[in-house]
């Protein structure tokens, strides 16, 4: 497999809300990328570490509808509570991820989790907006919590960190 760097980025780019509960730096979609080589990848929002204040309304995204991707969400710090229309519903814990395939269409909402939210503290997640293949845009929808035990870490040489495994080996 061969990988070309298109562009490095030395800062991230400039924070926004989404609805109350999600402080992002969007790193895709970037304007300067050509977009050809970004067909795989739809958003990728990262929340770096920020400090929610408690609060006594859920801070989140209300009901909102997705269709025709899958996004993969990773909380580092915090909770995030999710729902959807196919049934299912979850908490993302700290060093979790959930993969939520969106395909034929889903509602769902994602929130800060009741405790957290009330108690507030350092929020820090990263989530992967993945555009499915056509052939699969029309399945059924899927959801999975992947908790932190099952996720197969790998130290690097030198002590220079560890890579956590969600897909694939």
């Amino acid at each position: 497999m061969h990988i070309k760097i298109v562009e490095w980025i030395t800062s991230p780019p400039a924070p926004h809300y989404v609805c109350d509960g999600f402080r992002v730096h969007n790193f895709i979609p970037r304007p300067q990328l050509d977009m050809q080589h970004m067909s795989l990848f739809i958003f990728l929002d990262y929340n770096s570490r920020f400090y929610f204040l408690p609060s006594e309304h859920p801070r989140g995204m209300g009901v909102h509808s997705h269709c025709g991707f899958e996004t993969v969400t990773t909380a580092y710090k915090g909770r995030i509570a999710h729902y959807d229309s196919a049934g299912n519903s979850g908490v993302i814990g700290e060093g979790e991820v959930q993969w939520m395939k969106a395909a034929s269409g889903v509602l769902h909402k994602e929130y800060h989790e009741a405790e957290f939210g009330t108690q507030g503290g350092d929020f820090h997640m990263v989530q992967l907006w993945v555009n499915l293949p056509e052939r699969f845009k029309m399945s059924p929808p899927e959801y999975q919590a992947i908790t932190r035990d099952r996720i197969a870490r790998h130290a690097l040489s030198d002590g220079a960190g560890e890579v956590h495994i969600i897909a694939g080996e």
